[in-house]
């Protein structure tokens, strides 16, 4: 029993060395979320559309990247993709701090802001689905839902974390200090990826031939669409909570991402056997009705402690829509395809996110932040009739 308990342990931190560094990356991406809208909006003076377009064109970037990451990971294995991510972010902790030594000229400022979030697009599109592949490859296909479950608690609950401490240093220590740390960072996760071992997919002679990376995309489409319609939530939260609370004049907006991924990963580590048990689809459809009964909660909240507890529900929601649909959509190619399937399926997420700022900052200004989330939860209702209807259709 010693034995079997001491495998476990050993496997769970063979899974960690591999996830480490989409925590890394997306702790990254979490220290700028929950500041970088209101220094944009109240910092140097643009509206929440100008604000929402800007923090998602990083997800635009990211759009752009997978397809090429995909690429990467099953033509020359997943180290590539994660040491050329690694500098990629150090590389935004450097044109932040320019951005904030230019702050005097929102302009200029603006224009280094874009560059930063477009380098972080990048870096983002390439760690998505390297460290996943990466631990597949070592660890054996049939442990795939569990490596998807715990990249998942890796990235949201780093960028939980990310987002509070961000707040703290900025205060503490300005940009100068969050660029600092953020350069440091991407340099510890490049020398830590330079002492692991490439790998590569083993192909069998009937899998050879590769399908191009679009044939892949039309494959795992259907479940990466309710993916997209889901991930409007947690992209509103993420994006505009810091705004609405300080619409209502409420404090420490961050303390709902932190809530939001500390539910997040409490689900993702209590849940980790519902997939296999209940079925994907069956475990997206209550998923996707969980995230919209949270998301409900804060748009009826009177008072922050509801707006957190609506935050924490729709946390426990989202977390396990991305490893159930993703589960269903990789076995609708060879595993010589499994880089690509998962860099396309991850695409919608990415859609998802790029979306939410431009429409939602569009609600906010035409109609008022009270809006933003009884528009979310419309969407996120769309995806939960979309996941009825692939089960409808898996029936058949």
């Amino acid at each position: 029993m010693d034995a079997t308990i001491g495998q476990s342990k050993n496997f769970s931190y063979s899974i960690i060395s591999y996830v480490f560094f989409t925590f890394i990356g997306y702790f990254i991406i979490g220290l700028s979320l929950s500041i970088l809208p209101i220094f944009i909006n109240k910092g140097l003076g643009f509206s929440m559309l100008v604000a929402g377009i800007v923090i998602s064109l990083q997800y635009v970037m990211t759009f752009v990247m997978r397809a090429y990451s995909g690429k990467i990971i099953d033509n020359q294995g997943p180290k590539s993709a994660v040491l050329t991510s690694m500098l990629s972010f150090s590389l935004t902790g450097i044109i932040l701090i320019v951005a904030y030594y230019f702050k005097f000229s929102p302009i200029v400022s603006l224009g280094f802001l874009v560059l930063t979030r477009l380098f972080t697009g990048s870096a983002e599109g390439m760690i998505g689905a390297s460290p996943i592949n990466w631990a597949i490859m070592a660890l054996g296909e049939k442990h795939t839902a569990k490596i998807i479950s715990y990249n998942g608690v890796a990235c949201y609950g780093a960028l939980a974390l990310g987002a509070s401490l961000g707040v703290t240093i900025v205060k503490h220590f300005s940009f100068y200090g969050l660029g600092i740390l953020i350069f440091i960072l991407g340099i510890l996760g490049y020398l830590f990826a330079r002492t692991k071992e490439n790998m590569s997919n083993k192909r069998s002679a009937i899998e050879e031939e590769q399908k191009s990376f679009w044939n892949v995309l039309g494959k795992v489409a259907p479940f990466g669409l309710c993916l997209a319609l889901g991930g409007l939530g947690f992209a509103t939260i993420s994006t505009f909570i810091t705004l609405y609370y300080d619409y209502y004049h409420w404090q420490n907006g961050a303390m709902c991402l932190s809530v939001f991924g500390v539910l997040f990963v409490a689900a993702r580590l209590v849940f980790s056997n519902a997939i296999n048990r209940f079925g994907g689809i069956n475990v997206a459809i209550v998923s996707l009705a969980v995230e919209a009964l949270g998301l409900t909660i804060i748009s009826l909240s009177y008072h922050p402690y509801f707006a957190l507890i609506g935050a924490g529900i729709t946390g426990l929601g989202f977390s396990l829509i991305f490893p159930a649909l993703g589960v269903m959509a990789m076995k609708t190619v060879p595993s010589s395809n499994q880089g690509s399937a998962l860099a396309g399926y991850g695409l919608f997420i990415d859609i998802s996110l790029g979306v939410t700022g431009p429409l939602i900052g569009g609600v906010a200004d035409a109609f008022g932040l009270p809006y933003i989330f009884p528009f979310s939860i419309g969407i996120v209702m769309l995806g939960l009739a979309l996941a009825y209807y692939l089960k409808m259709n898996q029936s058949k």
